[in-house]
């Protein structure tokens, strides 16, 4: 057993804030003794591990506390998955160091941005996390989604491109015109028959998604469009200020 001071110094985490992940439930000690000190065991101290290594992949400790505690958590599969983060972050890192040295010796030549963008290692991060099924949004999705066969699930998916394609017929109208709305209205209750419960702070997430670039925007886009996406992200957030 470790004192919350003993786990300080070995950690590096600060007594504030290991004595704030008990009060918020992410991390309690494994005892209190009568005298009110937090004890922590190893199995405590593999735990803060993991918040650590989520934390560096800038996971909200909201979230991080979702995942450790899911039933469906697999701690080898987490590891193997913040590997390969680490690991995009790592190659992210060089490409910006290798930019910073071009800058410094030769000067700007071309405007390359590259370096910078964050697409492929932020498209990993959200299908980690749902493999890690921490939400009840994926846990219903799961449920929705047992038994379907390959062309059912194609059939679905053809079928929530047909809103993208509409969604892009009116994409010059404004997006919060009664067309643009009454096709993200569509969208939504089409997500929660077929997928999850689409609740006003998952739509406005899924808006945001749809327009981050990567393979979501391609594949919207093309059914729409370019800047059915965008349009779809802009008409969504219009729609959730509006409920």
């Amino acid at each position: 057993m470790w004192t919350v001071k003993q786990v300080s110094e070995r950690t590096g985490v600060s007594i504030r804030t290991l004595h704030h992940y008990d009060a918020i439930g992410l991390l309690r000690p494994t005892q209190t003794t009568e005298a009110g000190y937090r004890l922590y065991d190893v199995q405590a101290l593999e735990r803060l591990q993991c918040i650590l290594l989520f934390r560096e992949l800038k996971f909200p400790l909201k979230e991080i506390k979702n995942i450790l505690d899911s039933p469906s958590f697999d701690r080898e599969q987490a590891l193997e998955q913040q590997i390969t983060l680490l690991c995009m972050q790592k190659e992210r890192i060089e490409a910006l160091l290798d930019l910073a040295r071009g800058i410094q010796k030769i000067g700007v030549n071309t405007l390359d941005f590259s370096a910078f963008d964050t697409t492929k290692l932020d498209e990993y991060a959200q299908q980690a996390k749902a493999t890690w099924g921490t939400t009840e949004a994926y846990r219903e999705f799961e449920q929705k989604a047992e038994g379907r066969t390959r062309a059912q699930e194609l059939a679905i998916g053809g079928r929530l491109m047909d809103i993208f394609r509409q969604l892009g017929e009116v994409r010059q109208q404004a997006p919060d015109s009664p067309e643009a709305q009454a096709l993200v209205a569509a969208l939504r209750a089409f997500i929660t028959e077929h997928y999850y419960t689409c609740t006003p702070e998952i739509l406005r997430s899924l808006g945001e998604m749809y327009a981050a670039g990567g393979s979501m925007t391609e594949n919207i886009d093309h059914a729409g469009g370019e800047g059915t996406a965008s349009f779809a992200c802009q008409a969504i957030a219009a729609y959730c200020r509006s409920l």
